[in-house]
């Protein structure tokens, strides 16, 4: 067992300390690279299973803020190593890499914090797990250990020119962080995607997706998030946006709205697709978690295009109720279909609707379920009181686009009669 430091380690409270455990020389002098070129004062040990032996049954990982694990371990299977070293209490994060997919599979279903394929290992997507991994587990005191520049507030480790203030959410494909803009001061919504594009979806994918995001950032509307910024790098995007206070209005719909708040909050959604729809762009993922809130009451769209680059997800509860995109697919959509600006005119519908009713038009057990019922299940009608607004959601909801209001421009001259 070899220790190894690199530069100079001045605060032992502001280095990371890192275990490697594989049997390849070359890969663990690679994973080392990869850490000290983002920590540069990290405390590596570096043992090889082969040459050294094994680790003692007694071994706890104690010290070491987290544990990378090759699947070279000797004579012993190393998915069996990662069980053992699971199972004993307070061991530290293990990120665990192997040579293919259905061992990536098991370190996960194992609990591995992370687990990489060694042959696309990729140095972005490794430095954003390993940080995400120590601040979760709270294993390091200092955000310098965590974040490049600025000792004094840590900085996402691949976003240079912001100071991280708090997480504020993380799927998948990204992680969504509230920032300070050095330069000013400005809070805003700091946006890491980090999914990278593959064979199957190709590069031309996430070009466009990156396309899109700059033209939505040459639009000004008061009903379209502000787009400060835009980064690129050979692995991953950020998108630096206005932070919108309100939340969403998935939230504001739980705590019922007023008819006439749920008009005009369709007024300023329909309002926002016109200028979008103006420029060539389909949201194509309009829903309530997508309208976000200002502290004035007004709303902004956000998140262009995801569904487009993004394979589609749902989240399923206990009792099988499925939340998510289905709810809102206009019948085309949900069958892969052609789309147009109707598309998102139907989304409208399905959230308007939402929004005088509290509840969705379609419910059922599962995707499919749903987006039949978009296809084939009659208009739902409103309630007596609210049946002036009727032809308005016949007009949204209908199952052919060429029955539909035509525009986003058709549908704001329609609200703003009312």
């Amino acid at each position: 067992m070899a220790v190894w430091r690199a530069g100079a380690q001045p605060d032992a409270s502001m280095s990371i300390k890192v275990m490697i455990i594989d049997g390849h020389r070359d890969f663990r002098r690679l994973l080392m690279h990869h850490v000290t070129t983002c920590w540069p004062d990290a405390a590596i040990t570096d043992f090889d299973p082969g040459t050294a032996g094994h680790l003692p049954e007694e071994f706890s990982g104690a010290g070491n803020d987290i544990v990378l694990l090759g699947d070279n371990q000797g004579n012993r299977s190393s998915l069996k190593v990662l069980r053992q070293y699971l199972e004993r209490p307070g061991f530290p994060p293990v990120a665990y890499f192997c040579s293919n997919a259905r061992m990536k599979r098991e370190a996960l279903e194992a609990g591995a914090d992370a687990a990489f394929l060694r042959h696309r290992l990729k140095h972005d997507e490794l430095i954003v797990r390993i940080s995400h991994i120590l601040r979760s587990r709270s294993r390091v005191s200092s955000t310098h250990s965590l974040f490049i520049g600025d000792a004094r507030a840590g900085i996402h480790p691949l976003v240079k020119g912001y100071r991280f203030l708090s997480k504020l959410s993380a799927s998948e494909h990204s992680s969504v962080y509230l920032a300070e803009r050095e330069a000013d001061g400005i809070r805003v919504v700091l946006k890491v995607l980090r999914e990278v594009p593959d064979l199957a979806e190709g590069i031309g994918a996430f070009d466009r997706f990156l396309q899109e995001y700059e033209m939505i950032a040459e639009l000004v509307h008061p009903n379209i998030v502000t787009i400060f910024d835009l980064g690129v790098s050979d692995d991953h995007a950020h998108i630096a946006m206005e932070y919108l206070a309100g939340g969403d209005l998935r939230q504001r719909i739980q705590q019922e709205i007023p008819e006439e708040d749920a008009l005009q909050y369709a007024l300023q959604i329909a309002s926002g697709l016109a200028k979008v729809h103006s420029v060539g762009i389909l949201h194509r993922d309009l829903k309530p978690g997508n309208v976000m809130l200002r502290e004035d009451g007004s709303v902004a769209l956000i998140d262009f295009g995801l569904a487009k680059r993004m394979r589609l997800r749902q989240e399923i509860t206990g009792s099988g109720e499925i939340f998510g995109t289905p709810y809102y697919m206009s019948p085309e959509q949900g069958h892969a279909d052609d789309v147009d600006v109707r598309s998102d005119l139907y989304s409208l519908g399905v959230i308007l609707y939402e929004m005088l009713t509290g509840e969705k038009p379609y419910k059922a057990a599962n995707a499919m379920g749903i987006i039949y019922k978009h296809r084939r299940a009659p208009i739902p009608r409103l309630p007596p009181p609210l049946q002036h607004h009727q032809p308005l959601l016949d007009r949204l909801l209908a199952k052919s686009v060429d029955a539909r209001l035509q525009s986003a421009d058709e549908v704001v001259e329609w609200l703003q009669a009312i």
